[in-house]
């Protein structure tokens, strides 16, 4: 069977040629207008970032650059796009998009210069997770889509991440296809969820696009479509013998149990094993312990028990707490739809516009302050101590960093953390395109959840924790808060 990796063309295949029209219409009706305008050409940076943690945590992990690449590796408008956006009408019925601006779209090649933060980065809030310098016109054309792939990705990769954290290094397998949002919302979740920390899926399309393990035994139906409980294991062993692990909750739990340990035997026998067990529901602490017994006195040391049912993060460390026996964790529902928060609130914010004279700084203001924007074109320098993480500076490339090593709360500047300069750092966003040539050597998925436990393991354990967990110092350089202050005062006219 022939494999994908991460770096393979993951939507476009996966659908059609052409995905160009994958985009917001304000986009292209903004883009038009730059070209009437005769601003097409103006060259902007935009950064995607996101302001709130998800799922009250204190961490979130970047995902999702892998499909942005794809889609941009390949973004042209086709003869059916153009015919389609050619039939759009205006309120007085009129053709929406005149015929030339549908010819500039035709002729477009994607310029831009890209720079992000690499898939199973440790990120946190205000960050530019993807810098896009280019001109405006394609610079906006791409904001709906990045934003797609990049702001449930992530979300997913974050649950996932905090779910393997939950289970103390015990595996987890991703079992949520039947409850994904969608085709695509099943194999972008399965994707996330390997870049998270799980180590399989029941996904077998995912397995086959993404190279990902897949796993899975048989479900009740099996079970009751035999006269008895004993003989559908012994079925099922007699068809998978060397992938038995029963399902043993259909009628009674612990009788299920010592029917997988009748037929383990004769798996034994005839020189195979048995893999284990799965407890689907009822209490999963106590049935998991008392499970472990029956196997361990039936001499199945090394059968394992599968726990799932609607298992999250906060459940399954409850379940650790009550020191259940649970050796693999089968999360789904919880999982793929990030059901208690699900969606990250990333946006795509225009920060400079270069005049003759160079960059000039934007800024949006809101009611709400932590809906201002941060001017510029930015760079996130993490520094580290000991191997430890000690908190990240958002700078302007062409201010620098200064040498004062401060970092500002960009929402409260008496909170402020210092640095040594000389600490040892990086600079996180790197380069993807440089004038739509992709230029990045993308790892491969593996590669990419290795460096997803890498970065957790850098990072406290007070940053990690589920409630009330403590903020990593991530803010502004000094002269980049000051400027970012006086562009807001001059902009309410003070």
């Amino acid at each position: 069977m022939t494999r994908c990796s991460s770096t393979s063309r993951i939507p476009s295949l996966l659908y059609r040629s052409s995905l160009a029209l994958l985009t917001d219409l304000y986009e292209l009706t903004m883009a038009c207008g730059y070209w009437k305008s005769g601003a097409a050409e103006r060259e902007a940076a935009f950064h995607l970032l996101f302001r709130h943690h998800p799922f009250r945590g204190g961490f979130t992990v970047a995902c999702g650059l892998a499909y942005a690449i794809d889609w941009l590796s390949h973004l042209h408008f086709d003869d059916d796009d153009l015919a389609y956006l050619g039939s759009l009408t205006g309120e007085d019925s009129r053709p929406l998009f005149e015929g030339e601006f549908l010819d500039e779209l035709r002729r477009m090649e994607f310029c831009c210069d890209v720079d992000a933060i690499p898939e199973g980065t440790v990120v946190f809030p205000q960050e530019p997770l993807v810098r896009v310098q280019g001109p405006i016109c394609q610079a906006q054309l791409i904001e709906s889509a990045l934003l797609n792939f990049i702001n449930f990705q992530t979300l997913i990769a974050t649950k996932a991440a905090r779910v393997c954290l939950a289970t103390q290094g015990e595996p987890v397998l991703e079992f949520g296809l039947r409850r994904a949002h969608g085709i695509d919302g099943a194999l972008a979740a399965t994707r996330a969820s390997f870049v998270g920390g799980c180590e399989a899926t029941s996904n077998v399309l995912a397995g086959r696009w993404f190279g990902i393990p897949v796993r899975g035994t048989h479900a009740h139906s099996w079970i009751m479509s035999f006269g008895s409980e004993l003989a559908s294991f012994r079925a099922y062993a007699e068809a998978m013998p060397n992938n038995c692990v029963f399902l043993v909750d259909t009628y009674d739990t612990l009788k299920g149990v010592h029917h997988a340990v009748e037929v383990g035997r004769w798996l034994r026998s005839q020189g195979h094993r048995l893999l284990g067990i799965r407890l689907d529901s009822g209490d999963l602490a106590y049935l998991s312990i008392e499970a472990r017994k029956i196997l361990d006195e039936a001499g199945f040391h090394d059968a394992f028990i599968v726990a799932s049912n609607d298992l999250d993060e906060r459940l399954i460390a409850s379940l650790k707490q009550q020191q259940a026996t649970v050796g693999v964790w089968g999360v789904g529902t919880h999982l793929v739809t990030a059901f208690d928060e699900p969606a990250l609130g990333g946006v795509y914010k225009l920060s400079a516009m270069r005049d003759a004279g160079g960059w000039r700084r934007c800024v949006k203001l809101s009611e709400q302050s932590s809906k201002s924007s941060t001017p510029g074109v930015l760079q996130v320098r993490r520094y580290e101590r000991d191997g430890q993480c000690i908190g990240d500076m958002i700078y302007d490339v062409e201010l620098g960093c200064g040498d004062s090593g401060w970092i500002v709360d960009p929402h409260d500047d008496t909170r402020r953390k210092r640095v040594a300069p000389e600490a040892r750092h990086e600079d996180l966003l790197v380069p993807i395109f440089r004038k739509g040539k992709l230029v990045y050597d993308q790892p491969d998925l593996p590669a990419v959840r290795d460096r997803t436990r890498e970065q957790l393991d850098r990072f406290s354990a007070s940053v990690k924790r589920f409630d009330n967990p403590h903020q990593y110092p991530a803010g502004l350089e000094p002269r980049l808060h000051d400027l970012r202050k006086q562009l807001i005062l001059e902009a309410r006219g003070f």
